[in-house]
Formats: structure tokens, sequence, C-alpha cells
């Protein structure tokens, strides 16, 4: 109840400071649970990703530190938000969103790189995809990545890709390279089909900054 009257407000909000998203391939999203994944670009990208994929409601990791103020507590738990150590993360970032999947109700969000200023993909989402027994969903976000030019109305595109099929059999290390070579080809078609010009730069120096302040591992 509460995850649907958010989804509502943030409709609106989106709508007052931008106006102009588009959602694009939404017949390629299962009828069921997945797990939806996309390169992280913006502190937003969450909320268009989740706007996007409507009606299909989500679960999603956020970092453990929001956790600590008691109101923000309260609202990401009624969002279905559960808390991650990025830095180390314990065997609960597997287990709590196969549960959530296997229950039928919520797909999960993952975001493999971790941080909005790394490329790296991690297999977290290939193992969780796995053990539900569920596809694995590309999407990616085009438009502003800062929040002024957002408010400059610029226009915001969500594109998702074809399902990736649950992975089966052992899940070794080639085999979560392979996936995760797989989901990172998705994203680069993906990117083109919007805009054959486009090129997203993580800025290193922040991902840097971030893992000397073990914010990653």
């Amino acid at each position: 109840m509460f995850y649907s009257f958010i989804r509502v407000v943030a409709r609106v909000i989106v709508f007052l400071i931008n106006g102009n998203t588009h959602y694009q391939n939404k017949e390629a999203l299962p009828d069921g649970p997945y797990v939806l994944v996309g390169p992280h670009r913006t502190w937003w990208d969450p909320i268009m990703f989740a706007l996007a994929a409507s009606p299909r409601k989500f679960a999603f990791m956020a970092k453990e530190e929001l956790f600590r103020n008691p109101i923000l507590r309260w609202i990401l738990v009624h969002a279905n938000a559960f808390g991650v150590d990025r830095a180390h993360p314990g065997p609960s970032v597997v287990k709590t969103p196969v549960k959530m999947l296997r229950q039928g109700e919520l797909s999960v969000m993952i975001f493999p790189s971790g941080s909005r200023y790394a490329n790296e993909l991690k297999g977290g989402a290939a193992l969780i995809a796995k053990l539900a027994k569920v596809p694995i969903v590309p999407a990616v976000y085009q438009g502003p990545v800062k929040f002024s030019q957002l408010l400059l109305r610029k226009r915001v595109d969500i594109r998702f890709g074809d399902p990736i099929p649950a992975p089966t059999g052992k899940l070794d290390d080639e085999k979560i390279k392979a996936i995760g070579d797989q989901m990172q080809a998705a994203f680069d078609q993906l990117d083109k089909e919007i805009n054959p010009d486009f090129h997203y730069v993580p800025d290193e120096s922040k991902y840097l900054e971030e893992k000397s302040k073990g914010k990653v591992n």
C-alpha cells in the first residue's frame, strides 16, 4: 500500500520537475518477478526505473547508513528497501532479495557496479537470479546526471532490453564473468538504440575517493 502511494507521489514530482521522460520497450518486461539491472548513473535513476517498469513493484538495496535515521528507515522499509554494507556485504545481501523474489510479489532492482562512479560489474545479480530462478532484465538511463539539468526539463530516456535467462549449473568465476559481459553488452546496445552518439564516463576520482573511505569493496 505504501509503495503504491509513494510511487504516485514520485510520479507527480518527476512530472513537475522534468515532465520529459520516455519509457521504451516495456513489452520486453516479463510478467513474473525478475532482477532488473542497470548502470548506476544518477541518484534518481532507481526512481526512474521503478516508474518506468510500473505496475511491477520492486525491492531494492540501499546503503546501510541511510537506515540510521529512524524516519528515513521507516520510509525505506515500507518502500521495500533493505540495507547493505557496500564495503563488507554479508550473506543477507543475497538471501533477502532471493526470499523476496521467491514470494512472487516483488522484483528486485540491482546496480551491478555498486556505485555511480564504477564500471566493473559484480556477480551478485547473477547469483540472486540463479537462486531465485528468475530472469535478469537489463535497462539503461539516459538523461541529465546533474539535478540542475533535470530541472531544465531535458529529455530522459529509460529503455529495457530482452531478459537474460536465469543462470543454471555451477556459477563459477568464468560463468559470472560471461554473464557480466552479457549484461554490459546489453547496456551498450540499449544506449546505442536510444542515442548512437551517447557515451557515459564515470568519475573515476570519486570512485577512488569512495574506495579510500571504505564505502565500496
